[in-house]
């Protein structure tokens, strides 16, 4: 199994929870469609540090119920303090894999599976496979996913660190077999699970990094180290221009591709 390759530290859990909270602004319609409302039991398979899983649980209301699962039992830790700092009752937390998550098949009205599929390359049919075993009959499957290689940032001049990391995490992903466009075909992943009324849709999250907000590939600068994708002075290089970023120094502006499909299983 690839081992997941973002540390959880405080400013990595802080961008999940912005994350989370753009997600259930954007697509919101989507949510509703896909049958994520209230009274609904839903699954949130690879839910990291919990911070969608709690947006979730809010939605679904206490007649309702999520399910969140996470391989890393450090990231289910978090998940669980996130939940207590919610009041939330009707979250149950439990380890697993995204292809093998120990959930009851045919148990939930809807899975939703989240930046998951890009670092799982070659298993990513598979997943999907399984996520399809655990919902119920006219139920569906919900994925979002990235298209890592189309990022752009402005003023081109202050984004070169972006892309810089972003080449490098782009190198790493790709020694590890994994696909960063996978966002492309979330649709086809559906369909050859048998699903119908696939609804696939892509725009553009434009983001302005808050002081101390890093991207992805900085939470798996570590990792990149290690397998000599980047080395230590480009950590320090990196680093700072990040912090005269912070300093606010410039008004930078990310334009990050972001994909989302959901289908339906036959009734």
């Amino acid at each position: 199994m690839t081992r997941y390759s973002l540390a959880l530290s405080d400013a990595e859990v802080a961008r999940y929870r912005a994350m989370a909270q753009t997600a259930a602004a954007d697509e919101a319609d989507q949510w509703a469609a896909a049958g994520i409302v209230a009274d609904a039991t839903v699954a949130d398979v690879g839910c990291g540090p919990g911070e969608m899983s709690v947006v979730l649980a809010e939605l679904v209301g206490p007649k309702g119920r999520v399910f969140a699962v996470d391989r890393d039992p450090e990231a289910l830790v978090l998940a669980r303090q996130a939940a207590e700092r919610a009041g939330l009752a009707n979250l149950v937390f439990s380890e697993g894999a995204a292809d093998a998550t120990g959930l009851l098949p045919e148990s939930v009205d809807v899975v939703m599976l989240r930046h998951v599929l890009a670092h799982n390359g070659g298993r990513e049919q598979a997943i999907v496979n399984h996520l399809v075993s655990l919902v119920r009959p006219g139920g569906a499957v919900y994925l979002a996913d990235v298209e890592a290689t189309a990022i752009r940032g402005y003023p081109v001049e202050d984004a070169a660190v972006m892309a810089d990391i972003n080449e490098r995490y782009q190198q790493f992903h790709a020694g590890l077999g994994n696909d960063l466009s996978v966002g492309l075909r979330l649709g086809e992943l559906l369909e050859q699970a048998g699903l119908e009324q696939v609804n696939h849709r892509g725009q553009y999250v434009i983001v302005r990094p808050r002081a101390g907000m890093r991207p992805p590939s900085w939470a798996a600068r570590e990792q990149m180290l290690s397998v000599g994708v980047i080395t230590e002075s480009d950590i320090a290089r990196w680093q700072a221009e990040f912090e005269r970023l912070d300093h606010g120094e410039t008004s930078l502006t990310l334009f990050v591709p972001s994909f989302t499909a959901f289908a339906r299983k036959p009734s």
